[in-house]
């Protein structure tokens, strides 16, 4: 029996959507507590680095190489991961993603020579990156558009503390033990949550739970008739095809479709900055201010405090904007209600990093520095949120694929920008560096919101098929 594409989207509503809030909340939770991890990972390096230099014969490009190369592994990484999901489903993906990970990061506290430790934590990057393409589309599997703000909140709440939690860790285990423990530490903990993961992550990837459902009542019905229009569409294709189309997906997507362009331009802006921001601020307070590394990774709770305070506001302001639209239009639905929450929030983070840098410039006291990272972080938050959401409304079939076309320049963004900001900041001084950051934010962030809030319908409607 064929299956049309609004059979599909039905059955999407009553297959997972519509599982117990339970349910939903105990795959969500897994999803987050393996993006903490692997998150804490990619920040849990930067108090340390001098230190790995010193013992690892590294120069100061080649430490930060080490810690950016993670980054660059989760470019790559999401173009694989995120059609692979589409195809084999999330769950198999997420439990292979979780050994890859664990063998590589123990490997990174084993490395006796930089080019070991580089390219481990470039492996271990591979295995982390699944986090960034599985979490738009599990997430979009789940919930409602409603309850997009609020879902993406809970669900970046243990991750971000993470990208905080990382640097104040390291921090600590720098001063009063080997750094190795970093890595120890973090695979012992990625161990429990292979056990974890196991048993509590259930398959929600609708199609694929549909395609078992159609071959399921052919081979018990003996009817041939039963089967999905995904099936449909890949009549009289090789294995290799089908996967070999769904692997291009993302890069057809980056190509082709202008939504996932701007989004992926922004995003990347954002989370380039952000990383420019956690691999100097351990730095800046020993420099600057002459603070050990111990104290100086406690200033990381700045950042986790502006990122969850964004999560966690940007969320809520979003799902009641979009149901306050919604019911002005007369409950018509459109993607392009999540967007207007972004123009303010991108000004506000422009006034919080240039606020930020002059602080840190007259070496005004450090409760103030502290301050206004918060309000760049949360702005940025904020700003990002409705941009992920846009993204997995639009592509609820494919929301991997499109959250891994935009995660490629996002992570591109996070390995290149902080190799740049030592030069920036020796040459320009903190003060005019993050002003220029400031002033590119403005450039980037304020007309994406306008261009998608009055192009975004047309630009959808004339968009390549993401099949």
């Amino acid at each position: 029996m064929q299956s049309t594409q609004s059979d599909i989207q039905r059955y999407i509503l009553h297959c997972t959507r519509c599982w117990s809030r339970s349910r939903k909340w105990t795959v969500t939770d897994v999803m987050s507590a393996t993006g903490f991890n692997r998150i804490m990972v990619s920040t849990i390096m930067a108090p340390a680095l001098s230190l790995i230099a010193t013992e690892l014969d590294m120069n100061s490009v080649e430490a930060v190489m080490a810690m950016s190369s993670y980054m660059l592994a989760t470019a790559f990484g999401p173009m694989l991961i995120g059609p692979l999901s589409e195809v084999y489903g999330r769950a198999p993906i997420l439990h292979a993603s979780n050994v890859w990970f664990l063998i590589w990061n123990l490997v990174c506290g084993f490395a006796s020579t930089k080019g070991l430790l580089i390219a481990a934590r470039l492996l271990a990057g591979l295995g982390a990156s699944a986090i960034y393409s599985l979490a738009g589309g599990v997430l979009g599997d789940l919930w409602h558009p409603e309850q997009r703000g609020r879902s993406l909140g809970i669900y970046l709440l243990i991750p971000l503390l993470g990208a905080a939690v990382g640097p104040i860790i390291g921090g600590f285990m720098a001063g009063r033990t080997t750094w190795r423990w970093m890595f120890w530490s973090t695979s012992a903990f990625q161990a429990v949550m292979i056990l974890v993961s196991f048993p509590a992550f259930q398959e929600c990837y609708a199609p694929l739970i549909l395609r078992r459902r159609a071959e399921k009542l052919r081979k018990s019905t003996t009817d041939s008739r039963y089967y999905t229009l995904a099936e449909q569409r890949d009549v009289g294709r090789s294995a290799v095809a089908v996967v070999s189309r769904s692997l291009s997906r993302p890069l057809r997507m980056l190509v082709f479709h202008p939504i996932v362009q701007v989004a992926a331009v922004i995003s990347g802006f954002q989370y380039g900055v952000l990383y420019i921001i956690l691999s100097t601020f351990s730095d800046m307070w020993v420099r600057q201010y002459n603070q050990s590394v111990e104290i100086s990774g406690l200033h990381y709770i700045a950042v986790a405090i502006g990122e969850i305070l964004g999560a966690q506001v940007g969320g809520a302001l979003m799902d009641r904007l979009f149901k306050r639209l919604r019911a002005r239009r007369e409950g018509e639905w459109k993607p392009e209600y999540h967007i207007p929450l972004m123009l303010p929030s991108a000004l506000l983070s422009a006034v919080g990093l240039s606020l930020f840098g002059w602080l840190v410039q007259y070496n005004v006291h450090w409760a103030a520095v502290d301050t206004a990272v918060v309000l760049a972080l949360s702005s940025m938050q904020i700003s990002g949120t409705p941009l992920q959401a846009y993204i997995i409304d639009i592509y609820p079939e494919h929301a991997s694929s499109a959250t891994a076309a935009q995660q490629f320049l996002r992570s591109l963004a996070a390995f290149a920008l902080p190799l740049a900001s030592p030069k920036m900041y020796s040459e320009l001084g903190y003060g005019w560096g993050n002003s220029m950051l400031a002033f590119m934010t403005l450039a980037f962030a304020v007309p994406a919101p306008l261009l998608l809030w009055y192009f975004g319908p047309s630009l959808r409607e004339k968009a390549r098929s993401s099949y």
